[in-house]
């Protein structure tokens, strides 16, 4: 069972990074007791659902997360705000990084679930 996702963070990026995160999910960050490396990201608008890719043969391991949404320029420029980066753009989404590199997707919907836990932010 998985329990959780965590996004690793150097030190120096440590903030940034949670707080990149925390608004580009919607969720609210708390600190967590006795245990100051991790801040948790309560309610996120997310879903649980895990999946392997093959990025090809010379790519590097790495976890990203997909971001569904029904507007995809106008998401593209709210995680912008937040500090993300574009990285590449695809016919149907677009390739971005948080501000310490790790990247992530924004495409359109595909999950039965967009319609209920989605959040207008």
């Amino acid at each position: 069972m998985l329990r959780e996702v965590i996004v690793d963070a150097p030190s120096s990026a440590f903030q940034a990074v949670a707080t990149f995160w925390a608004g580009a999910l919607a969720a609210s960050p708390h600190p967590v007791a006795g245990e100051p490396e991790f801040v948790s990201l309560h309610d996120p608008a997310s879903l649980p659902h895990v999946a392997v890719q093959d990025i090809g043969p010379d790519a590097t391991p790495r976890f990203h997360l997909d971001i569904e949404t029904d507007d995809i320029e106008a998401e593209v420029a709210r995680l912008t705000g937040l500090g993300a980066t574009v990285r590449a753009r695809r016919p149907t989404f677009v390739v971005m990084s948080d501000p310490v590199g790790l990247l992530f997707c924004v495409l359109p919907p595909s999950s039965d679930e967009f319609a209920t836990r989605s959040r207008e932010v």
